[in-house]
């Protein structure tokens, strides 16, 4: 989906609204493996996913990756601590298949913001949503069983089975790739 679209369509801006926040947006395309940010630096964009597949990671001081969030088309993605703060980010952000995405730039949203009601309101209501998944994200990790955590995962990204490795998966789940593929087995037995 384009950003101009989804402006539109979700956000409520019209076609002149938007004609006039394009100079705060760049397009580019991210090849797979390809660094969108890397810990260390500091986000200064929010990236909107017009088509493709990022994921946003951080990795342990023992070298492993942790998947926080995948994000494929239509949806935002930024480490919102680093913009809002000016801080180092402790994420990674990458293509996980060669990903066209619109970044942008915090004039992009202070301009949106002032100039269209309707974006305000629309970005405070994103805000608090991001906000609450990952509250409910923290609480799965916890509290979940594996099983419920790749049930939620399948809910939450119902498209991504074919086009996420399993490995990525299982460090999305928190588990071992050994353990989704016992959870998965167990599913299959059920029926689900």
């Amino acid at each position: 989906m384009k950003l101009q679209d989804y402006l539109i369509e979700r956000a409520g801006l019209t076609v002149e609204e938007v004609k006039g926040l394009e100079p705060f947006m760049q397009r580019k395309t991210i090849q797979k493996g390809e660094f969108a940010l890397r810990a260390g630096e500091i986000c200064e964009e929010s990236l909107f996913i017009e088509e493709g597949l990022l994921r946003f990671y951080t990795i342990d001081n023992g070298g492993k990756e942790h998947i926080v969030q995948f994000a494929p088309e239509g949806w935002f993605l930024a480490d919102r601590a680093s913009i809002f703060f000016h801080s180092p980010t402790e994420y990674f952000i990458d293509a996980i298949e060669e990903t066209k995405v619109a970044f942008l730039s915090q004039d992009f949203m202070c301009q949106a913001a002032v100039g269209t009601k309707s974006f305000a309101q629309y970005n405070e209501t994103l805000l608090q949503r991001h906000i609450g998944q990952l509250q409910h994200r923290i609480s799965m990790l916890i509290g979940a069983s594996a099983e419920e955590r790749y049930l939620e995962f399948v809910k939450t990204y119902p498209d991504l089975m074919m086009r996420v490795p399993q490995w990525m998966i299982a460090s999305y789940l928190g588990i071992t790739p050994e353990s989704l593929s016992r959870v998965r087995k167990e599913l299959s037995k059920k029926g689900l």
